[in-house]
């Protein structure tokens, strides 16, 4: 490990990875702990821990380091921009109602596919394959499917060769054709479903909004799925017709 301090772009690159590092934890973190995960020196670890605390990224505590009082305005800034408001969050709230089943709103942004709410809970989500963040096995999720179907080919095609289609479960398709062919279905049928691609435990059901660019999900085991499809589907379609607050551009 060095104890050259990290300058120019790699100390961005560190310093989010610290970041995340932290946002990853269970609770606060000890500096040592952190220079163990990042695999650099202590020296490191504080010299890029000293501007985001003092930023309010991050802050000390006698645990170690958590994330500062500056990040719920960033995540409030966040839902802003994705066009989040307490209509969305109603609707969300009577979807989850009407399927008895956790909602999730999922986002397209250029090459970028992201879960930019759900109606989970803190204690209720530590297990859920479909949680807020970028989502880097957009393939295998039935939110996914939607909002890569709405793609052109080309656009598509440059999204796979990005993020290719890796294989998440024995059930993930990884066939580029077999992927095309089951985004055709998406498109006709105006429904995605992914039965155990992403994790086997689990299915997602997901339609797109009216704006192409948003899908509404819901997901639930795997198990108590069986037989729910057309009851889902109907539940999702009626609540992408009430009219989510529109994509700000």
């Amino acid at each position: 490990m060095s104890g050259a301090p990290v300058t120019g772009p790699a100390s961005v690159d560190r310093a989010l990875d610290l970041l995340e590092a932290i946002a990853r934890a269970p609770g606060p973190v000890p500096a040592k702990v952190l220079a163990r995960e990042l695999g650099c020196a202590l020296s490191t670890v504080y010299h890029l821990l000293a501007p985001l605390t003092a930023r309010g990224h991050v802050e000390r505590t006698g645990a170690g380091y958590a994330l500062g009082p500056r990040v719920p305005a960033l995540y409030r800034s966040f839902q802003r921009h994705a066009g989040i408001d307490e209509a969305s969050r109603g609707l969300l709230l009577d979807v989850r109602r009407a399927a008895g089943a956790h909602a999730y709103l999922s986002a397209r942004r250029g090459s970028r596919i992201a879960v930019v709410d759900s109606t989970a809970s803190l204690s209720e989500n530590l297990d859920d394959p479909f949680e807020v963040g970028l989502d880097h096995g957009a393939h295998a999720t039935a939110h996914g499917k939607v909002l890569l179907a709405s793609l052109s080919r080309a656009a598509r095609r440059r999204y796979l060769d990005a993020h290719g289609l890796p294989r998440l479960t024995e059930n993930t398709i990884t066939s580029p054709d077999r992927f095309e062919a089951e985004l055709r279905r998406v498109r006709a049928a105006g429904v995605a479903v992914s039965v155990g691609e992403t994790d086997p435990a689990f299915t997602c059901v997901a339609v797109p909004l009216p704006d192409s660019a948003r899908a509404l999900s819901v997901s639930l085991p795997t198990a108590a799925y069986r037989g729910r499809q057309r009851e889902l589907a109907r539940v999702l379609t009626r609540a992408a017709r009430c009219g989510f607050p529109t994509l700000p551009e």
